[in-house]
């Protein structure tokens, strides 16, 4: 059992954002029952994003509330999706006369509740348009995006939003930049060991010692491949081949690279993974925008890494490059 320092399981999630409000020195407050949290301070007539899904896969959704950011956030338990009420409470926090977009990855549970929150909250006069993302090309074949899961790419299209939201004052002008960046965005991932349920301790998935899945999910649903450990040169081939071929990513393209840590993979393997792939980018003659590299969307202690490509515009870099603050992701300039 893995071991975690923590108090009562069973309050994980209100500790958490607790800390998460004390860290933000004021700045992001609770706005409701637990889980429902937003900004401390929006302008009048601001187009509202909020973002929201389970937790467990910190700082993703709940550390990328900020500047040019989410307004809000609807938080769920361990790997759940956040309840109505909380996803209304936050609604009735952020909504500033000029609509609301809901944003959230592509889950049976977060699409039921957020829908849910969506009609109540029309019936108290609040629009409500709704993005889902669906960047894990491994979870469905190309043609049916709209079957795939949500992982990395998440990030992204949060950052793509956030800074839209910020720029236009039509709800539909911010869902039209979000679909663009999200009809773009692809990613895969690989995982070599498991991550765990604090209130259980039990592990989300078995894979063996000498065992990878290509393609595995955040919450260790099942890859493309089951594969031996292999060279890290090799692993990244495979990923590369699954994620390139998918759009499909030309010569002549730009990109913005996400490289995730799913848990406890060391910064030195994720710097030999991205070696690699930019060699095969290079290569194939896809010019990258720029890099970011950490933990955005994780699974408790799951060792593993993804990866996440954008392909860019005029207007996805400009609304990209804007600056951006928030725990889970800061962009002040393009560097």
């Amino acid at each position: 059992m893995p071991k975690k320092i923590m108090n009562d399981p069973a309050r994980v999630v209100p500790e958490l954002l607790e800390g998460l409000m004390f860290a933000s020195g004021g700045r992001i407050v609770q706005v409701g029952p637990v889980g429902a949290i937003a900004k401390a301070s929006i302008p009048d007539g601001k187009v509202a994003l909020l973002i929201g899904g389970g937790s467990g896969h910190e700082p993703l959704f709940h550390g990328f509330i900020g500047e040019n950011m989410a307004d809000g956030a609807a938080c769920g338990e361990i790997f759940a999706a956040p309840s109505p009420d909380i996803i209304l409470a936050v609604t009735r926090a952020v909504h500033r006369g000029n609509g609301v977009l809901y944003l959230y990855a592509n889950y049976a549970g977060d699409i039921m509740n957020f829908d849910i929150a969506a009609e109540l909250a029309a019936e108290e006069g609040i629009r409500v348009r709704t993005v889902r993302i669906w960047d894990d090309v491994a979870s469905a074949p190309a043609g049916e995006e709209h079957l795939r899961r949500g992982i990395a790419g998440d990030i992204f299209v949060i950052k793509i939003a956030g800074a839209a939201a910020a720029v236009f004052d039509d709800l539909d002008e911010v869902v039209r930049a979000t679909e663009k960046a999200r009809d773009v965005t692809r990613s895969i991932g690989v995982a070599v060991a498991a991550g765990s349920i604090p209130q259980t301790g039990e592990r989300t998935f078995e894979l063996g010692d000498d065992e990878i899945e290509i393609g595995m999910g955040v919450h260790g649903e099942a890859g493309v491949l089951r594969r031996k450990m292999a060279p890290a040169d090799e692993i990244v081939d495979l990923m590369a081949d699954y994620i390139l071929d998918d759009l499909p990513f030309r010569s002549g393209d730009e990109v913005c690279l996400l490289v995730n840590n799913l848990g406890s993979t060391t910064m030195m393997e994720m710097l030999i993974a991205t070696r690699r792939l930019s060699s095969i980018l290079d290569k194939r003659g896809i010019r990258v925008h720029h890099t970011a590299m950490g933990t955005f969307a994780a699974c408790q202690e799951m060792a593993g890494f993804s990866f996440t490509l954008m392909r860019l515009d005029d207007e996805l870099r400009s609304l990209y490059d804007m600056p951006a603050i928030s725990l889970g992701l800061t962009r002040l300039a393009h560097v």
